[in-house]
Parts: C-alpha cells; structure tokens; sequence
C-alpha cells in the first residue's frame, strides 16, 4: 500500500487535474451542483453494486468517481469563496472529533448502541429540532424506512425485544390481509405499507440490512429469468412462446446453479 505521503501526493494531483479541468475543457467549464447531482447518485448507486458483488477492483474504481466528484465540488465551492477542499475536510474532521468524544474527550461507551445513543444526543444539541431530521428527503422509501427506525431506537424508542417485534410483524400482516378481504385499496395500500415497516423493523433486530437483502434478491431472480430465456433461446424460441408450466421446470433448474 501507498505511504500516507505519496497518498496524498495522488490527491494533490487529482486537485491539479480538476483544477485544469475546470479552466480548460469545455465540458467541465459549465458544470454546476445542480447538473452534477443526477450523476453523483448514479455514482453512489454504481458503488453499491460493486460492493453487493465484492468487486475490489469496481470498488476502487467507483470510489475514485466518487472522490472525483467530491473535488468537483470543492472546486464549484472554491470559485465563490464559499468553502474548498481544505475546509470541507476540516469540516467532517471537526465533526467527527466532536461526535467521538469517547475517543477525543471524557465520555465513555462500552458498545455500539452506546455510542449510536449519544450520536443523537450530540445532534440534537447541535440545533437538531428533530432527530429525524437527518433523514435526507428523497431517499428511496426502503432505506428511508431504515434510517427512520435506526435514529428513533438510537434515542430509545424501540422494542425491547426481538419477539415482540416478530408479533407486531404477523399482527400488521393479518391487519394487510383484513383489508384485502375489504377490497378497500386506499386501506390495502396503508395495511401493506405497515406491512413492510414493520419488516424492516424485524430485519433490524435480526442484524439484517433490508435493502442489501432485497437487492440481492433482485440480482437472484434475474439471473433465474435470463437462465429461462437462454433455455428458450436454445430451443429456437422466445420466452414468451414457453407455458407456465415449461417456465417452472427451467425455474428449478436455474435453482440449481
């Protein structure tokens, strides 16, 4: 691995590059947060992938996208005064040391939902009205749900144990399926939604990530749906030209791969 000198020898250059970058290509010239913002989330959502899959060399790829995109800020940032590279870092690194003060300072935590309890406690001394109000508005609803959960248990409002959790699982899915009986869809959508809450809930307790989970889950089902259409392809067919009851049978022998 690289000595922390010649690290920070790369990023010195990857600042000179944004730095001509910025002042010469045509392209980069006219950037700004806003039209730099879909991409960075396409960035952080290709991270993620990399990571599902323990691709290193994606990983470390994606990383250095993303860092490209963190100086591109800076640099935007740097041309009005507002704040540059330095000060960002200079930011998190003070932010940190005053999160940690069982490392920095004279407060002791033993475990880890000790030192998630007083995260919260810290923030909202901060100014925080809410300790909900760290949850960015447009994360997608399942991760969202997380992050709810997780900030709400780290003040101590959470269930004390993981059975009770299981129990209000099953009560908020025989709630569901009441309201499926109805046929009242207004009621089916709010039963369902609790549904999945409460899910993610139980996933929590268990140590589950519920959207690691479900992605892989995805990854699963359409690697089982290609192997289908392949075995149609090999027959000269399409998938659509294939029954049910032709799909199963080359479902269960995806399963088997």
């Amino acid at each position: 691995m690289n000595t922390r000198k010649e690290q920070l020898k790369s990023i010195d250059r990857l600042l000179t590059i944004m730095d001509d970058l910025r002042a010469k290509c045509p392209w980069d010239k006219k950037q700004t947060y806003t039209s730099l913002r879909h991409l960075t989330i396409e960035e952080v959502y290709e991270l993620g992938d990399a990571i599902l899959e323990n691709d290193l060399p994606e990983i470390k790829k994606e990383l250095g996208d993303l860092l490209l995109h963190i100086v591109f800020y800076a640099k935007i940032g740097s041309e009005t005064d507002d704040f540059d590279i330095g000060s960002v870092a200079e930011s998190i690194c003070d932010k940190l040391i005053d999160r940690h003060p069982h490392i920095y300072g004279d407060f002791e935590a033993n475990d880890e939902e000790a030192v998630k309890r007083n995260w919260e406690k810290l923030k909202l001394k901060e100014g925080k009205i809410s300790v909900l109000q760290g949850v960015p508005k447009s994360l997608p609803a399942l991760v969202k749900a997380s992050r709810i959960q997780e900030k709400a248990a780290g003040v101590g409002f959470d269930w004390e144990n993981t059975e009770d959790v299981r129990e209000k699982m099953f009560e908020e899915l025989s709630e569901f399926q009441a309201e499926v009986e109805t046929g009242n869809q207004k009621r089916m959508e709010e039963e369902f939604g609790d549904v999945l809450f409460s899910m993610i809930n139980y996933a929590r307790f268990l140590k589950i990530n519920p959207e690691n989970a479900l992605e892989k889950t995805n990854k699963k089902f359409i690697k089982r749906f290609k192997f289908i259409e392949k075995q149609a392809s090999d027959r000269g067919k399409s998938i659509t030209d294939l029954n049910l009851a032709e799909m199963e049978v080359f479902w269960q022998q995806a399963k088997l791969f």
